[in-house]
C-alpha cells in the first residue's frame, strides 16, 4: 500500500512539476500552409537515452518555409507518468508547412 501511495505522490509530482515545456523553431520565412505532421520522441531513464530518432528536417520533406513546434503536453506529462513515473517519457514534435 505504501509503495502504492508514493508511486501516485510522484505521479502527480510529475504532472504538477512538468507543466507544458514548448519550443518553437521558424524555418525560413515560417510555415505558408496548413500541412501539419506530428511524431513521438520517446525517451528512457529520465531523458538519458532516446528510443526512436524524430528527424524535423525529415518530417519538413521539400519545404524551405516551416516551423517546428516541440513540446511535453499534459496528456504526455501523463503518458510519462503511466510508464514509470519518468522512466519512459515522449514529447510532440509537430511541423507545419
Amino acid at each position: 500500500m505504501r509503495k502504492k501511495i508514493s508511486t501516485m505522490v510522484l505521479t502527480l509530482a510529475v504532472l504538477v512539476f512538468v507543466g507544458c515545456a514548448a519550443h518553437t523553431h521558424i524555418i525560413g520565412d515560417g510555415a505558408k500552409g496548413s500541412e501539419v505532421v506530428s511524431k513521438k520522441q520517446w525517451y528512457a531513464v529520465w531523458g538519458l537515452a532516446s528510443l526512436n530518432k524524430v528527424e524535423s528536417k525529415d518530417m519538413a520533406g521539400s519545404a524551405t518555409s516551416y516551423e517546428i513546434h516541440t513540446e511535453t503536453s499534459f496528456v504526455d506529462a501523463i503518458i510519462s507518468g503511466i510508464l514509470g513515473g519518468g522512466l519512459f517519457s515522449c514529447r510532440t514534435v509537430t511541423v507545419k508547412k
